[in-house]
């Protein structure tokens, strides 16, 4: 699996809202944006269905 970077735009108070919630998880914010994505993807599917991505194993 490839590593790729996102750049995003995102206003100050949310970025430092961010901040706070990865720090009281004991995460960087990359790690807790990851993790947020993830089960927002995880709940997707449960109630979606698994999504194919064309060409992946």
């Amino acid at each position: 699996m490839a590593i790729k970077s996102l750049s995003i735009r995102i206003d100050s108070e949310l970025l430092d809202k961010l901040h706070v919630y990865a720090d009281y998880e004991g995460r960087s914010a990359n790690s807790q944006i990851l993790i947020l994505i993830r089960d927002a993807i995880k709940e997707f599917e449960k109630e979606n269905g698994k999504i194919e991505i064309a060409g992946s194993k």
